[in-house]
């Protein structure tokens, strides 16, 4: 065997491996969709089970799984990746790179961006609610007598899944793919089941059944897009997880076994709806023999918990991202596995998930209400990775502007159409997700701002450095042993902390370093650029730090690389020195509105300190006040 088909040979098993765990963790959230899709769109605002409106919604189902998740999200926006990385975060960094030059659209973009995420955050709400809602429904077909039993067992299976999350996925996660693929084969047999008794409903493969929905049923058809777009929620996590699997496991997960899965489940479901109509309020357990029902429910139940991991899982994450970029307070971050630095619990994340998916379940108490209010979080998020990918397209690969303007004319209008018929039903539920969104929304813009409002304060109040230094090497104070670490945010001028520390304690180190952390737009910073010292005389040196967005700053470990760099470190002969700043909300200062300045102050004094942040260990630390007024 030459060494060519070695390698390919060992290459197999390695990809099945990764399909197998793409399918265990991308493909929870679109692959648990049938759970409530065709009997959301047939059953709403007047909507009945004829067969006309069956063909129709299949169709529409089956090309909205063609157009937006194989060729908008496989083919297009999958090659937007940021250096391997894909999700929204990285999008809007990637897309803010490609126009550096250009200001107010690099503000429009991160504006974009960051309500994409906050929109995600709804989409983490919500997928625990309905697909678990979902699953548990399964009860009413099996014995309608125990209906008032689903909210509560909801409520308790949500309990435990949320109570696990400090545990880590890294044991649970082995079982993911099997229990996944169970589920994809389930669903499949139960399908071509139906099928084969009623096959004719295999025609509504044919896109003009869906075109002629529209023409027979107006704004009703336009209206069951809200249901229709069920179908595609998940679609976000392809991209999410990009990173995680690679793109070619999860494109041959998709095309290989979970879309044809999907598709013969649906139809199998509209199958049975035309040969029953009445069976419309809960198809997908009806397509399920009666004496396989209770073990359908748990495997849905055990999928839905699998889908709601995902996505929490990705809320965390996306959190870790967004408190490196600077658009997050900063939060305690636990690790929990050795092998793998992305799996990640952040508790508050996790205790607000907590309550906001037990108040959705209690409020909507079915997984028909939620509907309403899972359309408007999804659609939104698509809408802004299209525009944010089409900015890349056409300034990073140069795509042809005629070519840019015909792709986001199809993919926006799909896109918006399915959010138009989401946003007629606000006060349906819509309203939930829209209101969380802008909540997140306004928490990481404040924090974006004040943080920016904080550092002017800071450099404004300075002293210029290179006089300081001057000044310092003709009357020189009192120098004691060892190497002084000063943090700060600005390198021309004199730390706060330095000024304070020789203002009080009347010495200065032998060895003073200035030092600076930088968080880049790409995932992880190239060992070219991870550090940079400069000498700046009289002992004084500016040192540089540069992690990517989905890196763990951990400063102590960085300074022992510094040697190679002619900067050597001896952390028991180091002390680090950082200026806490109290903040203070000024309504004669020209900031942010009086009550976002409050609330970024409330935010800062319960943030994680940046000490804690960047692991800097607590017996080589001082802390110096200074206070800043907003």
């Amino acid at each position: 065997m030459s060494t060519l088909d070695k390698s390919a040979s060992q290459s197999h098993p390695r990809l099945a491996a990764l399909a197998l765990g793409a399918i265990g963790v991308v493909y929870g959230d679109i692959g648990t969709s049938p759970l409530y899709t065709l009997q959301t769109t047939l059953s709403h605002d007047g909507m009945r089970p004829t067969p006309a409106s069956i063909f129709g919604v299949l169709s529409l189902i089956f090309w909205a799984q063609i157009i937006v998740v194989s060729l908008k999200y496989m083919v297009f926006i999958m090659r937007a990746d940021n250096k391997g990385e894909g999700g929204i975060m990285a999008l809007m960094a990637l897309a803010q790179r490609c126009v550096r030059e250009q200001p107010r659209l690099r503000w429009v973009l991160l504006t974009l961006g960051i309500f994409g995420a906050a929109l995600f955050y709804g989409d983490g709400v919500i997928t625990p609610a309905i697909t678990t809602l979902g699953a548990v429904e399964g009860v009413k077909v099996a014995a309608p007598g125990m209906a008032h039993w689903v909210v509560p067992v909801t409520v308790a299976v949500l309990l435990l899944l949320f109570a696990m999350q400090r545990y880590g996925t890294a044991r649970v996660g082995r079982i993911f793919g099997p229990v996944m693929v169970l589920w994809f084969v389930a669903i499949a047999v139960f399908g071509v089941r139906m099928i084969v008794r009623n096959p004719e409903v295999l025609w509504a493969l044919d896109p003009w059944y869906g075109v002629r929905f529209f023409h027979t049923h107006g704004l009703q058809a336009f209206i069951s897009l809200g249901g229709v777009v069920l179908a595609l929620t998940g679609a976000e996590a392809l991209y999410a997880d990009m990173g995680h699997f690679g793109k070619r496991p999860i494109r041959l997960a998709w095309f290989g076994f979970v879309l044809p899965a999907l598709v013969l489940n649906y139809f199998g479901q509209g199958a049975m709806l035309l040969e029953h109509p009445a069976a419309v309020d809960n198809p997908f357990f009806k397509i399920v023999p009666h004496a396989l029902l209770y073990p359908m429910i748990g495997l849905a139940t055990a999928a839905a918990v699998i889908a709601s991991q995902a996505v929490i899982s990705g809320a965390f994450s996306m959190t870790r991202e967004a408190m490196s970029l600077g658009y997050s307070m900063r939060m305690p971050v636990v690790h929990t596995s050795r092998e793998m630095s992305g799996q990640v619990f952040v508790p508050w994340v996790n205790s607000f998930l907590l309550v906001m998916v037990l108040l959705a379940v209690v409020g909507f108490r079915s997984s028909d209400s939620l509907s309403a209010a899972y359309g408007i979080a999804v659609t939104g998020t698509m809408a802004i990775t299209t525009l944010l990918a089409l900015v890349v397209a056409r300034r990073q690969w140069h795509w042809n502007g005629v070519v840019v303007v015909l792709v986001g004319a199809v993919l926006l209008t799909i896109d918006l159409s399915f959010f138009g018929a989401n946003l007629i039903k606000v006060d349906h539920g819509g309203w939930f997700p829209l209101v969380l969104g802008l909540g997140v929304f306004v928490l990481m813009t404040t924090w974006r701002r004040g943080r920016e409002l904080v550092v002017r304060g800071i450099r404004q109040g300075g002293l210029a450095l290179a006089p300081f230094i001057e000044n310092i090497s003709e009357h020189p104070p009192l120098r004691v042993p060892g190497t002084a670490v000063f943090l700060t945010a600005n390198q021309a001028s004199v730390p706060h902390s330095l000024l304070h520390n020789l203002k009080h304690n009347k010495v200065l180190h032998e060895r003073n370093v200035l030092l600076t952390v930088e968080v880049l737009d790409t995932p992880m910073a190239d060992a070219t650029e991870h550090l940079r010292v400069e000498s700046l005389g009289g002992e004084f040196y500016r040192l540089e730090l540069r992690f990517g967005f989905a890196e763990d700053p951990n400063v102590p470990l960085s300074l022992s690389q510094c040697a190679r760099a002619g900067l050597p470190f001896d952390m028991m002969d180091t002390t680090f020195f950082l200026s806490r700043e109290t903040v203070v909300a000024d309504k004669r200062r020209p900031g942010m509105a009086l009550w976002r300045d409050k609330l970024f102050v409330f935010m800062a004094r319960n943030a994680l300190p940046a000490t804690a942040f960047f692991q800097i260990p607590g017996n080589r630390l001082i802390e110096l006040g200074a206070q800043v007024e907003i």
